[in-house]
């Protein structure tokens, strides 16, 4: 069948294997936001938040109802979230937030993939300056949308950025104000497409390209760990 069909089956492979690390994502996702509001998404905006995500990337509605269900059952695990923050090779800040039901487990993970890197683990609150937590917003971008309207109707409701990018309206506001910015874009009838939270930097370090891959690299042991929610870093 020669190298085309084998390069078009390793990236079939990989993008499957991408889709059930998201589906596994979002079920824990779903089972922390059942277990602290309840399982009925129309009182519960988190669970709304993360239905409306999981859409987006296909995932079956039986899957998305099923996790539902099993969140709300005595056997389900009990989850924790947990933020693990430091420091890789080149300097480098790395935070990873990560849900899990085994912290001893996970925390021997993170160390390991920054020791082996030449980095090192931090302790609790050591990147709170080099990350602001913020929530994040794409909305469908529908004909006559005028941004500048739309900022000005959400700026009380705490966001602080509005822009297009390609074929959506990115909105981001304060870590705070996801529920009120979520809230006046239902009431609006705006369509949201996804809606998360980022650490985004506040300082940024430049790398030489073969750097960087170094950096990825150990970046990708991070998202390929079942633990790890979000990985963020600050390569410029």
């Amino acid at each position: 069948m020669g190298r085309a069909f084998e390069f078009r089956k390793e990236r079939k492979f990989k993008r499957w294997g991408q889709m059930a690390k998201n589906f596994t994502k979002l079920g824990k996702e779903i089972t922390l936001a059942v277990k602290a509001g309840g399982a009925d998404p129309s009182t519960n905006s988190r669970l709304r938040a993360i239905i409306q995500n999981a859409r987006t990337i296909n995932m079956p509605k039986d899957n998305i109802e099923r996790a539902i269900k099993k969140a709300t059952s005595k056997d389900e695990a009990d989850y924790k979230e947990v933020v693990y923050e430091g420091y890789g090779p080149y300097g480098v800040a790395v935070l990873a937030e990560c849900t899990t039901d085994n912290p001893t487990r996970t925390v021997a993970s993170v160390r390991s993939y920054l020791t082996r890197a030449g980095g090192s683990l931090g302790t609790s609150g050591s990147l709170d300056f080099v990350f602001e937590r913020k929530c994040v917003f794409k909305i469908k971008n529908t004909n006559g949308l005028d941004l500048e309207a739309l900022e000005f109707d959400l700026i009380d409701f705490g966001a602080d950025e509005v822009f297009e990018e390609e074929d959506t309206i990115v909105i981001y506001g304060g870590f705070k104000d996801f529920g009120s910015i979520q809230k006046a874009l239902e009431d609006k009838k705006h369509e949201i497409i996804t809606a998360e939270f980022e650490r985004v930097p506040l300082s940024s370090v430049k790398l030489s390209p073969e750097q960087e891959e170094e950096v990825m690299k150990m970046i990708q042991k991070f998202e390929e760990d079942d633990d790890v929610q979000n990985v963020f870093h600050n390569i410029g």
